[in-house]
């Protein structure tokens, strides 16, 4: 009979002490399990949330909170940006860097929804999650014809009940602005599930936002000192410097916000435009790529570091206790130990068995585990939805789930070499004495 099986029977023998030991080990691997695939998810959409654009050129300000206003919509806007740096983003100074620049408004929200102010050009040049291209479950995009349009995300529309063809008035954002009036919008366009910030927001036509105020004087003051709460720009890879007058943004004279002039470019390339605008301008470009990885590897990453610790002390400490449930059997076995050697089983066979025992617990708790962990997982996936709009499934697999199988093999083998080396000390004569 192969040694596995006779190491299986031994299991069967202490079926309840055996099922136990490896429960409690899955417990373990399902919370290393649950902690991997979940924050895997999460970083990789919180990192592809925003990678429709390169750079936001924003109010100076703290750079994260750039971020968490511009792509998570959760802080209100860092100062603002005049129409004039459109401009040169789009026919000047630096428009030879720039492939595309989209200017949003962040403001107002209703029924707890965020509020943005967007051109249609959002949602056409625009991609996310890394090249996929906006779609629409129902209706269309916004319009340029009609200023009072919107188009509303998926869990934004669930959570407020607007679908196409309703209207509904923007609410203030502002403790200082509540009872003020507001044109109403109509939704022209509902989002499809995107797994990204976008999903939870309503997104209005950006001239749409400036004239929704009821008194005309106010719109006209907004139109007349028109202002962004950031600019998302698309950088050209290669940028071919046009022909023309180069302005050098170091010399004492640079001004930015000189006339424009189409012939007029700055001689830069992109990777230096962050760093040329901070020095020379009244305004920052941040790359929300880099701050969200700060983001994930200074908070989130330390959480998911302490949580798979936690679970490894519990990886371990099943360990011990399958260690301890074996060595406790063994004098139990002592004769049956006796016997097998008696038949012509050597010392080395005898120990080979009590270490696939521990070997075969591990693992039988290890693939419980990882069936608990995706369950769990799924268990948790509308909890997740309903508050970050990113769905996790529970087929969702991470390739550092196999690092776990030969880890708990290297972990049994540890922890059943003290009963397995008791077994190969253990003297035939002594045991089949009554």
């Amino acid at each position: 009979m192969p040694l596995w099986k006779i190491a299986f029977r031994s299991i069967q023998f202490r079926l309840l002490s055996s099922i136990l030991t490896a429960f409690s080990m899955s417990l373990g691997v399902a919370l290393i399990v649950t902690v991997i695939v979940i924050h895997s998810v999460l970083s990789d959409s919180f990192n592809k949330s925003a990678q429709g654009y390169d750079l936001i050129i924003s109010g100076k300000g703290s750079p994260l909170d750039v971020v968490l206003s511009t792509v998570f919509y959760l802080r209100p806007p860092v100062g603002n940006v005049p129409e004039s740096y459109l401009k040169m983003f789009t026919r000047g100074q630096y428009s030879h860097i720039v492939e595309e620049a989209i200017p949003i408004t962040i403001g107002h929200y209703f029924r707890g929804a965020a509020i943005i102010g967007a051109p249609p050009e959002f949602f056409t040049k625009l991609k996310y999650m890394g090249n996929r291209s906006y779609s629409f479950a129902d209706g269309e995009n916004i319009k340029d014809n009609d200023v009072f349009t919107a188009v509303v995300g998926l869990r934004a529309s669930q959570r407020t009940g607007l679908k196409v063809g309703d209207t509904f008035k923007p609410e203030a954002a502002q403790q200082a602005d509540f009872g003020e009036e507001h044109k109403p919008f109509k939704v022209v366009g509902i989002l499809n599930h995107t797994g990204t910030p976008n999903d939870n927001a309503i997104f209005v036509n950006l001239d749409g936002f400036y004239d929704m105020h009821e008194d005309p004087e106010e719109n006209a003051h907004e139109k007349e000192n028109k202002v962004y709460s950031a600019i998302l720009l698309m950088t050209k890879q290669n940028a071919v410097r046009p022909e023309g007058t180069a302005i050098n943004p170091n010399s004492s004279d640079f001004n930015p916000s000189a006339a424009l002039n189409e012939r007029a470019y700055v001689n830069i390339d992109a990777m230096k435009l962050p760093d040329v605008l901070d020095k020379t301008t009244d305004v920052q470009a941040v790359s929300p790529i880099s701050e969200i990885a700060k983001l994930l590897s200074s908070v989130i990453g330390n959480i998911q570091m302490v949580l798979i610790f936690l679970a490894v002390l519990i990886v371990i400490v099943a360990g011990i206790g399958m260690m301890v449930s074996i060595y406790n059997s063994m004098s139990e076995r002592r004769q049956e130990i006796a016997i097998m050697r008696a038949l012509g089983a050597r010392r080395l066979t005898v120990m080979t068995i009590i270490l696939l025992e521990s070997i075969l617990l591990s693992l039988g708790g290890g693939v419980l585990g990882l069936f608990f962990g995706h369950l769990l997982i799924g268990g948790m996936s509308p909890w997740i939805s309903e508050y970050t709009g990113i769905i996790v499934r529970s087929w969702n697999f991470q390739w550092m789930e196999i690092i776990l199988i030969p880890g708990l093999v290297i972990l049994a083998s540890v922890v059943g070499f003290l009963p397995a080396a008791v077994a190969y000390k253990q003297d035939v004569a002594t045991s089949l004495a009554p």
